[in-house]
């Protein structure tokens, strides 16, 4: 199924990998542009990019430093309701940022260092006593990913209303031998952030939600931000979403229709409970600047987020769909992917994608959040693509031509 982060909560692997080595390459509601003939361009690229991908709307915010380059909506929401640039929606694994960063904001107050053992406050799970908290944060455990198993998967398309516990979660994956000695390679795992998320809770003796919200959001001032009561609920106004991706699991043939609402599908599977989390455009591209330059982290732990040591030191791995050698265009630091100079997650799932992106050397945000149109899904299988990360990279193509992010050949 899609994936909240690159599968993931990031870009999905196959995306992921199939950028890594490349090489780098109007209309609608918003506020007044500090460069109105870039964002003409912009647009331009916006509203071309609609129209080859099949997409039903575009939320896009583009600043420089404080300035407001692009805030526009294109598209609709439900038929016959505009797309606005104050909707919310599922912001899927940007909170994997605000979990890493949460991490390092506890090593910077001395609580717990990098590498610990996990089993220091969770014996009972699987492989623990091998496992750091460090290498949960940087995806380097060997845990399998339970999202990428066929049960879950089946599971999620038979009910996707379901709320699951994240012990239900890690039932899928942690009793699995490990893909890896610890810290030897990387995979994308959402395991990892579910564990990751009980090992907060352990070290603190307090909720993720309130932990986050005391130590990230509320600093940031992401007012719009929230894990809405662990529900599935959504604040108004919404973006909806919609999708086909259940054509296989239901076994429904090419030629029947099949464009489902997917807006209040239940997100409990994708990350740690208290890190699920609706969002707005405003606070995305906030999160793009402040979280990817480490406002809140010490010099040292920003250099650890912001790492590039992976780069060259990953491999395919038998058996392991989610490992492949890392390069200038798909690298991971911690909680945080990193293509050439750019920072960014990337969610894709239950019919949105989204981005939000950050280049620290000209200050340049983008934020972006995407749903489609029923042929840009697949009419044979339901699958679609990641298309906010192919989106905002044509745009950083546009706003910043010297220091573009890679972007796919062809």
């Amino acid at each position: 199924m899609p994936t909240t982060g690159g599968s993931t909560t990031a870009v999905s692997t196959t995306a992921a990998s199939s950028i890594a080595g490349t090489t780098s390459p109007a209309g609608g509601s918003g506020a007044a542009p500090a460069d109105a003939a870039l964002t003409a361009q912009v647009m331009n690229v916006v509203n071309t990019f609609v129209q080859d991908n099949h997409l039903r709307s575009v939320l896009i915010r583009v600043t420089r430093g404080e300035d407001v380059l692009v805030e526009q909506a294109v598209g609709e929401s439900m038929t016959g309701v505009p797309a606005t640039t104050d909707m919310h929606f599922r912001n899927g694994a940007v909170a994997i940022s605000y979990m890493s960063t949460l991490l390092l904001i506890l090593v910077d107050e001395g609580k717990v260092a990098l590498d610990d053992k996990v089993s220091t406050w969770l014996p009972d799970i699987p492989h623990t006593d091998q496992v750091t908290l460090r290498q949960l944060a940087q995806m380097t455990s060997g845990y399998v990913d339970y999202e990428q198993t066929p049960e879950l998967t089946a599971a999620n398309y038979a009910d996707p209303y379901k709320q699951w516990t994240p012990q239900e979660l890690l039932s899928f994956a942690v009793d699995q031998p490990l893909y890896y000695t610890p810290g030897t390679n990387w995979n994308y795992a959402h395991t990892n952030y579910v564990i990751l998320g009980l090992a907060l809770e352990k070290i603190t003796g307090q909720p993720l939600d309130e932990l986050l919200r005391s130590k990230v959001l509320d600093p940031l001032g992401l007012t719009q931000t929230s894990g809405n009561d662990g529900t599935p609920a959504i604040l108004e106004p919404v973006l909806h979403a919609f999708t086909s991706e259940r054509r296989s699991a239901l076994k429904v043939p090419a030629d029947i229709a099949l464009y489902e609402e997917s807006t209040f599908w239940n997100p409990s599977w994708t990350l740690a409970q208290g890190a699920i989390q609706t969002t707005n455009l405003r606070d995305l591209s906030v999160t793009a600047r402040a979280i990817n330059s480490g406002r809140l982290l010490s010099p040292q732990s920003y250099a650890t987020f912001s790492s590039t040591e992976l780069r060259g030191k990953t491999s395919a791995v038998a058996g392991c769909p989610a490992c492949f050698e890392q390069g200038i265009g798909y690298t991971y630091g911690l909680g945080v992917v990193i293509s050439d100079d750019w920072l960014l997650q990337n969610p894709l799932f239950s019919g949105e994608s989204a981005v939000e992106a950050y280049l620290p050397s000209q200050d340049v945000a983008i934020a972006v959040a995407v749903t489609y149109d029923p042929a840009a899904f697949d009419a044979t299988t339901g699958a679609y693509v990641n298309a906010a990360d192919q989106l905002w990279r044509q745009v950083a193509l546009t706003v910043v031509p010297d220091n573009p992010p890679p972007i796919k050949k062809g």
